[in-house]
């Protein structure tokens, strides 16, 4: 053996590879070093899921792979084979011997082939069977209704000889209280007595402490006390190496290296701590998907790039989502400095089956990453995926409410916490927790659309915790809260995606796609279909528009969970876009969005935001603002706080200890300029210690409608407003008025409208319209909405645009609606609406011709506001001015 004593060689590369189809394979003993496979075998490059082929693309059932190649012998070691993963079940053959079989497509595997090598080449077979029925299997985000299906050997290949005498897993467990690890140690063969290990742990290639144990009945145990040690921290990932060496009668038999960092994380009170210290996650969620290798990065660099620009945009941890980490992102999230939220991929249903095999991964998920500093949090379930019943099956019970299932939750959490008592452990992400050290949220607002609903959720988070559990076997007073999925979609570049992939991808158009915002296949005729291409020049021009919107959305949901000290961190969906699904701060190619330079604004260890009364204000009136200061250093943050708006400018004087929520109530008055015309402007702030935050403000002048038309209304609370700004209001509708503008339109308005006048309709109180006479509408989601995040309102008339932007924002504050006309063409669209990939086409503002007339919905929510929302109120009454002078030409 050589002075390692471990000799370790890749097999990666190319491998023969055959599918099988009527697993005729085993009966024709494939496996055979001398057998003939079938004339459609090819060669492929190991690592290799055959979905990455695309006549392989739909195919579940058995495929087979073969390498010929001298294997090593050495004296009496023995020689094993090693798979970091292969998907879903292996069988190993060398030579024609069986060797081993392994289930399980995400965690490593390896088997002693020292009886089966022979002294020439040797030939390895594997068959990997991925059934069509994975419900029972944690498959993760595999297949319906999501992503592309990933089988076969997907992970590297080495083969090595170890000694028969050994050390098969090292654990190292820090203890910062007294600045000890804990290192134990298992040794093969379980029997093996009259072992010494001696222990080394080392920094930078020099020892900093040492201790040696006795290793009986398979092993041992050393405390190992290190002076002064550096903790691992995301600022300062420090790594500590320990060199064990496994002697007997004085003569080193073995020799095993590893790593660890020396940290400690815990919840308390609400809050989380790291090495002590109070933590807040900035988090997002990373799948680890990749156009065309799909679980493997298409560039070896790749992992690196992406936790180096997940560092730069603020991020302090990545939520590696429904599947066990790739081992090498792992080491370095260790060495580059991340934090990771690991979880298991999740079957479909809960069966005795699927519960064995979720509790076996997550063992040997635990087992595997044990030693990763970077590691806080594990996750058991995601949003009852295999323990409850999200996709509405005949069969399944939920899990609020089956106490069998929150009984085996909570003991699996208790099993996990005896396996893993370092770190964190989060039963069931999302809700409907049992027993949980992270009380932690998926919600999907869409921003400034839903903010108001937004600030209500956050309220009712905060102030009944225990709303969000099945049961309580834990105290959800204790656990932190944290929003860890949230997130709003941002139309990637088309066109690059294509040329990337040199045509359409595969992904457009999968035959489970039952939700038309997820299939872009069409996605051009669409566009060129809708009024958006009159609205933007071209896809690309679209795309970057729809970005800043996500980039506005997302800024105030994590503005306001920040300025929150009851909200112990977030983590967003998600770092890329993946497939169809187009809501990452990068895209799938992983490249830059078009807001990329701005993100950290909001992202980073300080962020001072402002947060004004309105962010649309009169001509001539007054602005008000509260300031908050949000710290998440242990450093403390002293004024002053400047601000400016309207070339006007002040500072405030701030002073927030190391870690927490400073808010400075009207902090900001200022009058507002009277302006003949619309003006948009930002109120910023800054302090010296962060990024500089703003937020638009809209001056809009009082809106007068040209005095010559004449409106009839049947809603009594708009006539006041209407005679202000300057239209006579009728009492009765007959042939003196201009535009009908009615909540609840009855046989009269439609005989006005036939016989060629015009109506415009509007919500009623409740925000709904209750118009059946003239449209069909598509309700609204009036909180979260995973469709809402994924839609997109956009302005497509001259008169409107003077007030409300090509893509709505902040302007239309407290308007946004709860109800869109559905059935519309291109050319009735004023104010449209798509969600997704273009699909369910609307309009929130639209005019029809209808028999001799015309009719028009205004289907924001003004009819209470209409006098006190300036954009709306103006954009209204410009509306109503065009139409009639429009029907009186």
């Amino acid at each position: 053996m050589t002075a390692s004593y471990r000799e370790s060689r890749s097999l990666t590369g190319p491998w023969e590879f055959v599918t099988d189809p009527e697993s005729d394979g085993r009966a024709d003993n494939w496996y055979a070093p001398d057998a003939t496979w079938p004339d459609s075998r090819c060669t492929v490059d190991v690592p290799h899921c055959w979905q990455e082929h695309d006549e392989y693309r739909e195919y579940t059932g058995t495929a087979w792979y073969r390498r010929r190649t001298v294997l090593p012998r050495s004296g009496d070691d023995r020689t094993v084979l090693r798979f970091g993963a292969v998907d879903y079940e292996a069988t190993v053959w060398v030579n024609g011997e069986r060797v081993g079989e392994h289930r399980g497509g995400y965690l490593p595997f390896e088997v002693d082939i020292t009886e089966a090598v022979t002294d020439g080449e040797d030939a390895i077979a594997v068959a990997v069977t991925d059934p069509e029925d994975i419900s029972e299997i944690p498959h993760g985000k595999q297949g319906a209704p999501w992503y592309q299906r990933v089988s076969g050997i997907w992970q590297n290949v080495t083969v090595a000889t170890v000694p028969k005498c050994r050390i098969t897993d090292l654990r190292a467990t820090p203890n910062l209280e007294d600045d000890t690890v804990r290192i134990d140690l298992d040794v093969a063969p379980g029997g093996a007595t009259d072992l010494t290990a001696a222990v080394t742990i080392e920094r930078d290639g020099a020892p900093v402490a040492s201790s040696s144990v006795d290793v009986d009945a398979g092993s041992g145990t050393a405390v190992v006390a290190i002076d002064d040690p550096d903790y691992w921290t995301p600022e300062t990932p420090t790594l500590y190496d320990v060199v064990v060496e496994l002697s007997r009668d004085g003569a080193v038999v073995d020799r095993y290296e590893d790593y660890f960092g020396m940290r400690s994380v815990e919840s308390r009170d609400g809050r989380l701590y790291l090495n002590g210290d109070p933590l807040s996650v900035r988090g997002a969620l990373d799948q680890g998907y990749y156009p065309e290798t799909l679980y493997r990065p298409f560039d070896e660099e790749l992992f690196e790039a992406e936790i180096r620009t997940a560092k730069e945009l603020g991020f302090n941890l990545l939520r590696k989502h429904i599947k066990p980490a790739h081992p090498d992102f792992l080491e370095l999230a260790d060495r580059l400095g991340i934090l990771v939220w690991e979880e298991p991929a999740n079957p479909t249903v809960h069966t005795e089956r699927s519960r064995r095999e979720v509790r076996d991964q997550i063992r040997g998920m635990i087992d595997r990453d044990y030693n990763r500093p970077s590691v806080i949090v594990w996750s058991l379930y995601n949003e009852e995926w295999g323990i409850g019943n999200p996709q509405g099956l005949d069969d399944e019970t939920s899990l609020w409410e089956d106490e069998a299932k929150q009984r085996y939750l909570a003991d699996l959490y208790d099993s996990a916490r005896e396996w893993d008592p370092t770190r964190l452990i989060c039963d069931n992400s999302g809700w409907a927790h049992v027993a949980t050290d992270v009380n932690d949220y998926h919600r999907y607002f869409v921003s400034p659309d839903r903010a108001a609903a937004w600030e209500d959720d956050l309220e009712s988070m905060t102030s009944s915790p225990a709303d969000n559990y099945g049961a309580t076997e834990t105290d959800p007073a204790d656990a932190p809260r944290i929003v860890s999925e949230f997130g709003t979609w941002g139309m990637c570049d088309l066109p690059a995606i294509e040329e990337y992939y040199g045509g359409e991808p595969p992904w457009f158009d999968y035959e489970f796609f039952d939700d038309p915002i997820k299939r872009p296949a069409g996605v051009h005729d669409r566009f060129e279909e809708s009024a958006l291409s009159d609205v933007f020049d071209g896809w690309s021009a679209m795309a970057e528009a729809w970005q800043r919107r996500e980039f506005r959305s997302i800024t105030d949901v994590i503005e306001r969970m920040r300025t929150r000290e009851d909200v112990a961190g977030y983590v967003l969906t998600e770092l890329s876009d993946i497939e169809w699904e187009f809501n990452g701060v990068l895209d799938y190619r992983r490249e830059e969005k078009a807001f990329h330079d701005d993100f950290a604004r909001i992202n980073g260890d300080i962020l001072v935001s402002v947060e004004p009364d309105a962010h649309v204000v009169a001509s001539g009136g007054t602005l008000t603002a509260d300031v908050v200061v949000s710290n998440d250093t242990t450093d403390a943050v002293e004024g002053p706080l400047e601000w400016s708006v309207f070339g006007e400018s002040g500072t405030v004087d701030v002073e927030l200890d190391g870690f927490g929520v400073e808010r400075v109530e009207n902090a900001i008055t200022v009058d507002v300029p009277s302006v003949d015309g619309v003006r948009d402007d930002e109120l910023t702030v800054s302090v010296p210690s962060a990024p500089a935050n703003g937020e638009p403000i809209t001056v809009v002048p009082e809106p007068s409608a040209d005095g010559e038309t004449t409106v009839y209304t049947d809603a009594e609370g708009l006539a006041d407003g209407l005679s202000e700004t300057g239209f006579e209001v009728a009492s009765s509708l007959d042939e003196t008025v201009d535009v009908a503008l009615v909540i609840r339109p009855d046989a009269a308005v439609r005989s006005y409208v036939e016989d060629g006048g015009t109506a415009v309709l509007v919500p009623d109180e409740s925000g709904h319209m209750a118009d059946e006479e003239f449209f069909e509408y598509r309700g609204l989601p009036e909180e979260e909405s995973w469709n809402l995040v994924a839609s997109l309102f956009y302005c497509a008339d001259e008169t409107l645009a003077e007030y409300v932007d090509t893509v709505p924002g902040w302007e239309l504050e407290g308007l946004y609606p709860y109800d869109v006309v559905a059935d519309v063409s291109a050319e009735d669209v004023l104010i449209g609406y798509v969600e997704g990939w273009i699909a369910n086409r609307s309009a929130a503002v639209a005019v029809r011709e209808v028999g001799d007339g015309r009719v028009g919905a205004f289907t924001f929510r003004i009819t209470d506001a209409y006098g006190t929302q300036p954009v709306g109120t103006a954009a209204l009454a410009a509306l109503l001015d065009d139409l009639g002078s429009e029907q009186r030409g």
